[in-house]
C-alpha cells in the first residue's frame, strides 16, 4: 500500500483580535474576530480591499483589545489558530467568535475542522459575517454555527448580482434554526426596485427575518475599478425605503457603521 500524507489544515489570514462589533444584530457587544483573507467579489463601496488577496504575513492581538500585535507567516495551522483564539479568550470577556474577511467561506474545508475544536475549548458561540452567496460551503459548516449576518448585495450599489444564490443561503440558515439576519449596504445609486425585489425574496423566507439598511461609509479613495466615489444616501432616501420593505417584512432597522465611530478595527 501506498501511504499518502495527510493534508495539514491551514488559513490564510489577515488577523484575529478583540473588538466591539459595529455592524448588525451584533452591535455593542465584544467579539474575537477571525478576519480571513481572500474574496470573490469585487464590491465597489468595499472598505476592505486589502483581504481580497493572501498577504505574506497577519498580525495576531496578544492581549485582546490592547492592539499589541505581533506579525505571523501565512498559512496558518489550525492548532496555531486555536492557540491564538485560546489567549484572547478571558473569562467572561467576549459574547462570541466573529468570523469575517474578506469571504471566510472560501475557508469552509478548513472551518470543518477548525469549529468543532474552537467552540469545545472556548464555549463561545460562532457568527459568520459572508457575502451570503456561497450557499454550498455554507452547508459544509451549518451545524457548528450560531448565527449568521449575510450582506445582500445590491447590483446597483455593490457592482455584483447574486439574487439565486442570496435565496438559497437564507433559506439554509432558516432551515437550520440559525439566528439570521440581513445586511444590505444603501448609497445615494440604490435602486429601489432592487430595494423592493430584496424584501420580497426575505419575505419568501420569512417575514420575521430582520433586515438592516446601513448607510454606506464613504472611502477617501474609491476603489480602483469604481470611477465614481460611492456617496452615502440622503435622510430622505433612507426614510422612504424603510417605508417600502417594511410593506413585506416586519423589521428593517437603519443602522450605520457604528464601529466606525468608536474608532475601532
Amino acid at each position: 500500500m501506498t501511504n499518502k500524507t495527510a493534508i495539514k489544515p491551514n488559513a490564510r489570514l489577515i488577523e484575529v483580535f478583540s473588538a466591539i462589533q459595529g455592524e448588525g444584530l451584533n452591535v455593542g457587544t465584544r467579539q474575537i474576530f477571525i478576519r480571513f483573507a481572500l474574496c470573490d467579489l469585487r464590491c465597489h463601496f468595499c472598505d476592505s480591499v486589502y483581504t481580497w488577496n493572501t498577504p505574506d504575513n497577519c498580525r495576531i492581538e496578544r492581549s485582546p483589545g490592547l492592539r499589541d500585535f505581533e506579525i505571523c507567516s501565512n498559512p496558518v495551522s489550525l492548532p496555531m489558530l486555536v492557540e491564538w483564539v485560546e489567549r484572547q479568550n478571558l473569562t467572561g470577556l467576549h459574547d462570541s467568535i466573529s468570523l469575517t474577511g474578506g469571504e471566510p467561506l472560501l475557508h469552509a474545508p478548513f472551518l470543518v475542522q477548525f469549529l468543532p475544536q474552537i467552540r469545545a475549548v472556548t464555549g463561545l458561540p460562532v457568527y459568520l459575517e459572508t457575502g451570503g452567496h456561497r450557499p454550498e460551503q455554507l452547508a459544509m459548516i451549518l451545524p457548528y454555527l450560531d448565527s449568521v449576518g449575510m450582506d445582500f448585495k445590491l447590483p446597483s450599489t455593490s457592482g455584483e448580482s447574486c439574487w439565486q444564490e442570496h435565496a438559497q443561503f437564507l433559506q439554509l440558515c432558516y432551515d437550520r434554526q440559525l439566528e439570521v439576519f440581513v445586511k444590505i449596504i444603501v448609497s445615494q445609486k440604490t435602486d429601489p426596485a432592487e430595494l423592493e425585489r430584496s424584501a420580497l425574496l426575505v419575505a419568501a423566507v420569512s417575514s420575521e427575518i430582520i433586515i438592516f439598511l446601513q448607510p454606506v461609509t464613504p472611502l477617501e479613495t474609491p476603489v480602483a475599478f469604481s470611477q465614481i466615489p460611492v456617496l452615502a444616501p440622503s435622510p430622505a432616501q433612507v426614510l422612504n425605503w424603510q417605508a417600502l420593505m417594511k410593506q413585506f417584512v416586519k423589521h428593517v432597522r437603519v443602522v450605520p457603521q457604528t464601529h466606525k465611530m468608536l474608532n475601532q478595527l
